[in-house]
């Protein structure tokens, strides 16, 4: 496997009017959507996934919704801007995006996954490195919460390259249209 091909990818839930989570960070909302009956299209996505990235407080909201940590079967990094104590199944990190992405990406056996919060899409965004965006939008106005794009996000274009209707909720996979990248074919 040429190591050289993994990608940086968001893939998250969003509401309608584009939150990832209340303001107190719960997703509560997202359990009782109407899928495709399964599970939506998760369990293929995550076998191309080799690392995990996330911000401290979306692993705090991620501790609250399972028992067991759902990718303890990865690697999995949690940026902070402070040191942290060791926790079970991830390495807290206050390495900045400039280096653990690409080095992730370079080392990963699969693809990157930022999971979250949306200051860390922000940061990736700002600095180029993610080379695509999944979104499940699920059809729910919470009237207000966490954007998923907060205020101050780069302006940044897409370019589509699949669709998927899982009951009532659209998955959309948008290609990052970094300026550095429009020359490559999106097929390989």
């Amino acid at each position: 496997m040429n190591m050289n091909n993994n990608k940086t990818i968001l893939y998250i839930a969003m509401s309608l009017d584009g939150y990832i989570a209340r303001l107190d960070g719960s997703v509560d909302w997202l359990f009782d959507v109407e899928g495709d009956g399964g599970d939506n299209g998760y369990a293929a996505f995550y076998q191309t996934i080799g690392s995990v990235v996330m911000g401290r407080y979306t692993y705090e909201e991620v501790l609250t919704l399972s028992e067991e940590f759902p990718y303890a079967d990865r690697p999995t990094y949690v940026l902070s801007r402070s040191e942290q104590p060791p926790a079970p199944h991830v390495q807290f990190t206050t390495e900045t995006i400039d280096t653990i992405i690409p080095r992730l990406k370079q080392d990963s056996d699969g693809d990157v996954w930022i999971v979250g919060g949306g200051i860390l899409v922000q940061a990736v965004l700002a600095k180029k490195l993610l080379d695509e965006i999944e979104v499940a939008i699920i059809p729910k106005i919470l009237g207000e919460g966490i954007p998923l794009f907060p205020a101050g996000t780069v302006p940044s274009q897409f370019k589509m390259i699949g669709t998927q209707t899982l009951g009532q909720i659209i998955s959309i996979r948008y290609e990052v249209q970094n300026s550095d990248t429009e020359d490559t074919p999106s097929n390989v």
